[in-house]
């Protein structure tokens, strides 16, 4: 028979295990936890479009215009990097489309330099290296990175890539919504219609000239089969700069598990994308739906025309961008006067986001997985439908149990890391060239 002095002791180490054991924990923990973390980390997000419009004198970043990313959103929300993009639309294979292009890529890349120097020099500053993003976060300022959606802007001169790497560029996508000259596009799926069944003999030399000159290649908009050949030809990580998990939203832009293993084989990450239909398509579908009239009512009140999805992407060139703003106005407005929508047919929200980021994570593991919105580009979700938000991604990670080390990989350090191994195999290829 157990001694009674036992059982005394059982109940008292018992006491002390439930009194140090902690409960769960409550909101207003979690969000100083939470806000701490973010404080504390750097939170990069690598794809937000620009129209050279909101780079002006009279109006610009310094001011809290009506885009989902301006200096002040980004202060409200604690975002530190903004990869701003030299987006061009896909357009003709010919001398006057590649220069068309060309001349919009030099326009937005001039726009990003008339920020960084001379609108905000003293709030934002341009950075080529993970060096320079670390120095220019401690000095207290926001950080400008650059990167190239479609490398349609490139023409068929290869000096091009090193040209935009001189400006700053430091990622760039061999395609976007249509065949380019050196890539099938993902829309390839709609049709059936592929122009090289992957990567074309320039794609090719372009992975080849990217890896040499240290351009991340963004594989967020290629066919699966050109992201295929692009890993196994490059030299170096490659990085998915605005993507979500294929296996939980079934679209021809994001990645599949056979994607997702290749990237973490090769060494890259998958940025996922806080864009509503790219994270739940039921949902997203659902809501699109019951405001289709609203969205057309707003569209007369604009004057302007309103196209869905589906037939932007048909769109090409200075169309396609227009389509795009066009599309951007609307749902701005719109946001303010779909409540009772909203309530019957739920937004796609930040928890449906951070599902993604739970998935890719347990497929590819914390090292390959980062965090990206495509805002002012169709991005945005509820709880994160501008920089200003961006806390609400720290807060949701928080609550489902990352710690601060995984938080900071999720926000910017696995970036960083593909950033300077891309560095590196570029310099082994120069020396020895």
């Amino acid at each position: 028979m157990r001694s009674p002095y036992f059982s005394i002791l059982m109940l008292f180490l018992t006491a002390v295990f439930h009194a140090q054991t902690p409960g769960p924990q409550s909101e207003s923990s979690l969000r100083l936890k939470a806000k701490k973390i973010h404080e504390s980390v750097i939170t990069i997000d690598t794809h937000n479009d620009i129209d050279v419009n909101n780079f002006t004198n009279e109006v610009n970043y310094t001011q809290n215009l009506n885009t989902q990313v301006n200096l002040p959103k980004m202060e409200a929300g604690g975002l530190d990097v903004s990869w701003l993009i030299v987006y061009t639309g896909q357009g003709e294979l010919n001398k006057e489309g590649y220069q068309s292009a060309y001349q919009n890529a030099m326009d937005k890349f001039d726009a990003i330099d008339r920020l960084v120097k001379k609108y905000a020099p003293e709030s934002i500053e341009l950075a080529r290296n993970s060096a320079e993003v670390k120095r220019i976060h401690a000095a207290g300022k926001k950080v400008a990175m650059i990167g190239v959606e479609n490398a349609y802007s490139v023409g068929l001169n290869l000096q091009n890539i090193e040209n935009f790497h001189k400006r700053g560029a430091r990622y760039m996508s061999l395609a976007h919504n249509g065949h380019s000259q050196f890539s099938d596009s993902h829309t390839g799926e709609a049709d059936g219609v592929w122009l090289y069944n992957g990567l074309s003999e320039l794609g090719e030399k372009a992975v080849a000239e990217m890896n040499r000159v240290g351009i991340m290649i963004d594989i967020s908009h290629p066919s699966k089969e050109a992201n295929i050949q692009t890993i196994k030809l490059s030299k170096a990580p490659v990085i998915a700069s605005h993507s979500s998990a294929r296996a939980l939203c079934d679209v021809s832009r994001n990645l599949d598990d056979e994607l997702l293993q290749l990237i973490k084989t090769n060494g890259g990450v998958v940025q996922t994308v806080a864009l509503d239909q790219y994270i739940n398509l039921e949902k997203y579908n659902a809501n699109n739906q019951a405001s289709q009239e609203l969205y057309k009512k707003i569209a007369e009140e604009l004057e302007i025309d309103f196209l869905d999805r589906d037939e932007i992407s048909k769109l090409t060139g200075d169309a396609l961008e227009t389509a795009y703003t066009n599309h951007d106005k609307i749902l701005k407005v719109a946001a303010t006067r779909k409540t009772d929508i909203n309530t019957r047919f739920p937004l796609v929200n930040v928890r449906d986001f951070v599902d993604h980021i739970d998935y890719l994570v347990a497929k590819m593991g914390i090292d390959h997985v980062g965090i990206s919105s495509d805002f002012d580009g169709g991005g945005g979700i509820e709880g994160w439908e501008d920089a200003s938000e961006t806390f609400n991604v720290t807060f949701e990670l928080v609550r489902r149990g990352y710690s601060e080390k995984d938080i900071a990989k999720l926000w910017g350090l696995n970036l960083l890391r593909v950033l300077d191994k891309v560095e590196a195999v570029a310099q082994k290829i120069q020396k020895a060239e």
